[in-house]
């Protein structure tokens, strides 16, 4: 029988395994003389159609087997059958697309291709040691959206934050060898689609009944009919050189499908993983997570070290951890002035009622 310890260390590991081969497979994808092809765009829409067809295999699979559960309840009469914890396939509603969702759901999926893009494109063009580096200023834009449409106010302790992070940033492009331009540019406009999508992920949830597996269906829908005309514009004749050499080969489709499979996989194991210790732990194993796949990056990938590039990564990982216990421990404490608020406000109501 397996202890509450051994659960979590297997989906905290089960996380980092699927995260970081994610990332490297998808760099394979994307730069490898191997198995790569110069057409990003398609890649991440191969990715996108993947994802997609899970999520309506798993929407299939999860009806029939509610379907199985009913059937066994009628015959055995038994209503404890229906207290039993609910399956894993549970989560997975019925996948199927009604256009006026779709077109609900779109807007999100603009933010949510340019995301998946612009992470792919900062992936081709940037060294693995540098990719969380030039990637992390999600945080940054989080606070500047947050403050631009919610006109909520930054405390000092988030600001000194930010400019740790964004100390880092400098830095590890400073001490970039291998320094590209156009990943970092990338990997700015990825943290800010980042950022974006989490902002009107929560606006669009309620169009799917707050269902993530079912806006994760629609964006990826979605997703695949954007890809379509920019392969056309940007890619045709790379996809079209890709006959005669990588479509032809059974390592690049394995890599192609075993990428999408991670893609969609990622979704699950984070969720795991925050049911099974807690946002705050879940915000520190990632950060963990991304600085052991930095450094490994300089061993598997052959990524030569620099002293700004090695500091720059923890200075980097430091601050968004600082950033993670700032905002949790400023979170506690709004929750605790609320509490004491509401209590003042019942205690006063009382004592007048009494009166």
């Amino acid at each position: 029988m397996m202890t509450e310890q051994s659960y979590i260390a297997s989906v905290v590991a089960t996380y980092w395994f699927v995260s970081i081969s994610m990332v490297y497979l998808n760099k394979a994808l994307m730069s490898s003389d191997e198995i790569s092809l110069p057409a990003p765009l398609f890649v991440t829409w191969f990715q996108c159609v993947v994802t997609a067809w899970i999520c309506w295999l798993a929407g299939r699979f999860a009806q029939s087997m509610k379907a199985r559960e009913y059937d066994a309840l009628a015959k055995s009469g038994d209503e404890s059958e229906s207290n039993r914890k609910p399956s894993f396939w549970a989560q997975f509603p019925k996948a199927e697309y009604r256009v006026g969702t779709g077109r609900k759901v779109f807007p999100l999926s603009l933010i949510f291709v340019g995301m998946i893009t612009f992470n792919n494109l900062c992936l081709k063009w940037v060294e693995v040691s540098f990719y969380n580096v030039a990637r992390s200023l999600t945080i940054v834009f989080n606070v500047i959206f947050t403050q631009a449409l919610l006109g909520t106010r930054t405390s000092f302790s988030v600001m000194m934050c930010l400019m740790i992070v964004i100390l880092g940033f400098f830095m590890g492009s400073k001490g970039e060898l291998n320094f590209s331009l156009w990943g970092t540019i990338s990997g700015v406009l990825s943290s800010l689609f980042v950022s974006l999508n989490s902002i009107y992920t929560k606006k669009v949830l309620p169009v799917v009944e707050n269902d993530h597996w079912k806006l994760t269906y629609y964006n990826n829908i979605n997703a695949c009919i954007l890809f379509i005309p920019l392969m056309l514009i940007f890619e045709h004749d790379a996809i079209l050189a890709g006959f005669t050499k990588q479509f032809m080969s059974p390592i690049f489709w394995s890599a192609m499908a075993v990428a999408g499979v991670f893609g969609f996989s990622i979704g699950i194991v984070t969720v795991l993983q925050i049911k099974a210790t807690s946002p705050l732990t879940h915000n520190i194993s990632g950060t963990a997570k991304a600085g052991v796949q930095s450094i490994m990056a300089f061993y598997i990938w052959k990524n030569q070290p620099t002293f700004l590039g090695v500091v720059s990564i923890f200075v980097v990982l430091g601050g968004s951890l600082a950033y993670t216990l700032v905002k949790m421990a400023e979170g506690k404490s709004a929750a605790q002035a609320l509490h004491k608020s509401d209590s003042h406000d019942l205690e006063a109501g009382e004592n007048k009622s009494s009166k």
